[in-house]
C-alpha cells in the first residue's frame, strides 16, 4: 500500500549543504515542486525524529502504510518511490531504454563521481581545512562554541580521511581519478553546447545525481573547484543552474528519442567505460569471492580498494533493470552499451557477486 502524500504534503528531511546526496535531493525536490521541511542533525534529534538503521544525509521521514513516521535514506529508491508516488514533473523517462540509461549515468555520478569528491576534499590541505571547519557546522548549526567547532573540525576529518582507502583514493589512484574528472568536464562541455541536460531538454534522475557531486566539485572545495573552471565554464554555469529549476516546464518531447541520442552522449558512456565499469565488475568479483579488497586495472593504472556492498546492490539492480526490458528494447540498450563501451556491465557473469 502507498502512503498517501496528500495527507503530508510537506516532507521533511535531514540533511547538509556540504552533502552531495542532500543537493542531489534537495534540486530535485525543488524541480517537482515537492514542498519540503530541512532540518540539520541538531534540529531533527531535537524533533524525536525517527533514527535510520545506518546514519545517513540526506535521511527522509516518510509515512509507512499506517501513516507513521519512517527514517528512509539511499536517494536511488526514495527518487523511485515518488516517481510512483507523486505524479506530477517525473524525472525518469517514459522510454523503457532511455530510462535504462539514465539509471546508468545516475549510478555513475553516484558511485564513481563521488570518488573524485572525496578525493578532492580529503587530500589537500585548503581543501581539508575548508571542509573541516565548515561541514560539522552545517550539520549542528552555527551556534555553536569555538571550542566545540574546533573539536569536531579534528574529529570530522579525520573520520573522513580515513575513508579515502574505502573510497579508492590512495597515491597510485590519486592521478587516476583526476585525470577522469578532467576528461569528464571536457565531455560535459561538448554536450552542454547542444542540450542542457544530459538526456534531453529535460533532467533525468541522472542530471540530479550529476549535480549532487558536482554541487561539491564545482562549488565548494577549492581545488576541484579551480579544476572545473579551467576545464569548463560552462559546466560550472551549469551547476548553479540545476540547484533550483521549479521555473522549468517540461514536456514529454523534451527526452531525446532513442534513435537519436547525439554522439557526445556515447562519448559520455566510453568514459564510464574506462572507469565506472571495470570498478564496478572488480567489486562485483571481490564481493563472490568473499574478499575485503580487490585489485584491478583501470585506464592503464593498478587501482585498489575495499569492497564495497553497497555497490554490488547497485550492479545488481541495474542488471534486473536490464532484464526487465522486452526483447526489442534489450537490443536497443545493447547497441547503446556495446557503443558506449559499457556492456560487460550487464553482460559478465556476476549473478552471484550481486546478490543481496
Amino acid at each position: 500500500m502507498a502512503a498517501d502524500f496528500s495527507m503530508n504534503p510537506t516532507i521533511a528531511l535531514k540533511g547538509a549543504p556540504g552533502s552531495p546526496y542532500t543537493r542531489k535531493m534537495l534540486a530535485l525536490l525543488r524541480y517537482r515542486r515537492i514542498p519540503y521541511r530541512l532540518l540539520n542533525g541538531v534540529a531533527a534529534d531535537q524533533a524525536g525524529m525517527p533514527k535510520p538503521a545506518i546514519e545517513l544525509l540526506p535521511t527522509f521521514y516518510l509515512p509507512d502504510a499506517s501513516g507513521a513516521l519512517q527514517a528512509v535514506t539511499d536517494s536511488t529508491p526514495l527518487i523511485r518511490r515518488f516517481e510512483r508516488e507523486i505524479a506530477a514533473r517525473p524525472v525518469q523517462p517514459l522510454d523503457p531504454v532511455l530510462r535504462f540509461i539514465d539509471s546508468l549515468l545516475e549510478d555513475y555520478a553516484d558511485e564513481w563521481l563521488t570518488k573524485a569528491m572525496f578525493h578532492y576534499r580529503w587530500s589537500f590541505a585548503a581543501d581539508i581545512d575548508k571542509a573541516g571547519s565548515v561541514i560539522p557546522l552545517q550539520y549542528l548549526g552555527i551556534c555553536v562554541s569555538d571550542a566545540v567547532q574546533q573539536s569536531m573540525q579534528q574529529q570530522f576529518s579525520q573520520r573522513q580521511i580515513k575513508r579515502l582507502a574505502t573510497v579508492g583514493s590512495n597515491p597510485a589512484t590519486g592521478p587516476t581519478i583526476e585525470a577522469a574528472y578532467a576528461r569528464l568536464l571536457e565531455l560535459l562541455d561538448a554536450h552542454f553546447q547542444h542540450q542542457p541536460f544530459l538526456l534531453g531538454a529535460r533532467p533525468g534522475a541522472s542530471d540530479f545525481a550529476l549535480y549532487g557531486q558536482l554541487s561539491q566539485l564545482a562549488l565548494f572545495d577549492p581545488g576541484s573547484m579551480a579544476v572545473t573552471l579551467r576545464h569548463s565554464p560552462r559546466t560550472f554555469a551549469w551547476v548553479g543552474l540545476m540547484e533550483d529549476l521549479s521555473g522549468l516546464e517540461p514536456a514529454d518531447k523534451d527526452w531525446v528519442p532513442v534513435a537519436a541520442l547525439p554522439e557526445t552522449l556515447i562519448a559520455l558512456l566510453r568514459e564510464l567505460g574506462r572507469g565506472y565499469v571495470p570498478m564496478m565488475l572488480a567489486n562485483a568479483r571481490a564481493l563472490l569471492a568473499g574478499a575485503p579488497e580487490f585489485q584491478t586495472v583501470i585506464d592503464g593504472a593498478p587501482w585498489t580498494q575495499g569492497t564495497v556492498n553497497y555497490q554490488g546492490k547497485c550492479l545488481r539492480w541495474l542488471r534486473e533493470e536490464f532484464a526487465a526490458l522486452s526483447a526489442p528494447e534489450q537490443t536497443a540498450a545493447d547497441d547503446i552499451l556495446q557503443r558506449g563501451d559499457c556492456a560487460a556491465l550487464v553482460h559478465e557473469a556476476l549473478a552471484s557477486a550481486c546478490a543481496e
